[in-house]
């Protein structure tokens, strides 16, 4: 490590470093400047995603840091492990700020809990970027101190259904969910959508984390749907998807959206051998359209990893944590006022793209004549379906099939 930043730091830590920028105050800043990063690293958590998110917010600080930290502090970010769970989310989160002693919060990826831990980041005056929790309610009970790069659940689910929709020769559909924040709500908005186009739905709930399907998958068969969508996160998906497929109901049999867990592809063909054809939804574009960061955060996050893939939830928590990095610049400190003014004006270049919050204290959703979902939401990010063809494909080589605005190749439908 070079003398002059060891020195550096030493000062900082023995004493205290005064910045500014801009309009901001001037506050006292302690290195290592610490950021909270939440991740389900243990079941019934989605350990896969957990894993790929917490490898993203680590490489997010090996990045910031090398280009010479914030406020002239590195980062630190320090992980916290959230079992997927909305009691353990609430520990956790109060954990990061009385006993770690963080400034901002980043990552997250069950709706369960960011639902249960934003409250308590509001009340502490806590900033946080959740990466990948999709409940609407998470955003629209407008608390001042959380923002969401992740789409909302209402948004994310029409995607599924309205592509349903297109799929030729159905009539009804099986919808498996998960009793969560996340799974309730999706499989209400996609059932919901599904009537509005003329199509029946049967929806069946199971716990978190369950593995084994045999009881359910011989409900679902007796309903005889001619189309699957999995609502269910993580290995659970793997399960139910190969599961199916031995019963004769898999994606080689109907019309099959599996979990976008599915986006790891090599965990995914581990798990589900006879999963060619299976359907998943991605969030943001594919891999030859990155941005110029995002080719940066793939080619390191490959190289860190082993994997083939960059998952959209790995991509979000980079960016949740570089966002707040950005802010804290900006802000010229780490009160969480002042970096809550910075997110609301900020325009960061993230690996999925330009983002911003166009909505807060400064201008309510309803000023569009948007819902109270919109608040501290980013609006932009992209969705879209992709289906494997190949056994062993990559999920970064799979075709786009939907929206038309993406679609590279036309939809390959299995027992039509």
């Amino acid at each position: 490590m070079k003398q002059k930043k060891m020195t550096t730091r030493f000062l900082a830590s023995a004493s205290l470093l005064v910045l500014a920028t801009g309009a901001a105050q001037a506050q006292a800043v302690s290195c290592p400047i610490k950021l909270g990063g939440l991740a389900p690293l243990s079941a019934p958590g989605t350990v896969v995603g957990g894993e790929a998110m917490r490898d993203a917010m680590k490489i997010a600080e090996a990045d910031i840091n090398a280009a010479g930290g914030v406020l002239g502090c590195d980062i630190e970010v320090v992980i916290a492990d959230t079992e997927g769970l909305p009691e353990k989310a609430v520990a956790v989160m109060e954990k990061l700020i009385t006993q770690d002693g963080v400034v901002a919060v980043g990552g997250g990826y069950h709706s369960s809990v960011g639902v249960a831990s934003k409250g308590v980041a509001d009340a502490r005056g806590m900033p946080v970027v959740f990466a990948e929790t999709w409940n609407d309610t998470i955003t629209s009970d407008k608390h001042k101190f959380v923002f969401r790069i992740a789409p909302l659940s209402s948004w994310a689910s029409a995607t599924i259904w309205q592509f349903a929709l297109t799929v030729p020769g159905v009539k009804k559909v099986a919808i498996l969910t998960e009793n969560t924040d996340y799974g309730i709500p999706a499989s209400q908005e996609t059932a919901a959508g599904l009537t509005s186009g003329g199509i029946d739905s049967a929806v069946f709930s199971v716990d978190i984390g369950t593995q084994d399907y045999a009881g359910i998958i011989e409900r679902i068969k007796a309903e005889a749907p001619d189309m699957i969508i999995t609502l269910v996160t993580g290995e659970a998906a793997y399960n139910f998807t190969q599961q199916a497929a031995d019963a004769g109901i898999g994606p080689l049999d109907l019309p099959f959206v599996t979990g976008q867990d599915a986006l790891e592809s090599g965990a995914y063909w581990r798990n589900v051998p006879d999963g060619k054809h299976a359907f998943v939804q991605r969030i943001g574009v594919p891999e030859n359209l990155f941005t110029e960061k995002g080719k940066a955060f793939a080619a390191a996050y490959k190289a860190k990893t082993g994997k083939a893939d960059v998952e959209s939830y790995a991509m979000e928590a980079y960016d949740s944590i570089a966002i707040l990095a950005q802010a804290i610049t900006e802000a010229g400190g780490t009160g969480g006022e002042a970096i809550v003014e910075a997110l609301e004006n900020i325009s960061h270049d993230g690996t999925l793209g330009r983002i911003y919050f166009p909505y807060g204290t400064k201008k309510e959703p309803s000023a569009d004549g948007k819902g109270d979902e919109w608040w501290h939401q980013w609006p932009d990010p992209a969705l879209t379906m992709i289906q494997f063809s190949e056994e062993g494909q990559s999920s970064s080589d799979a075709a786009i099939v939907y929206p038309d605005a993406y679609k590279t190749a036309e939809p390959i439908f299995v027992n039509q």
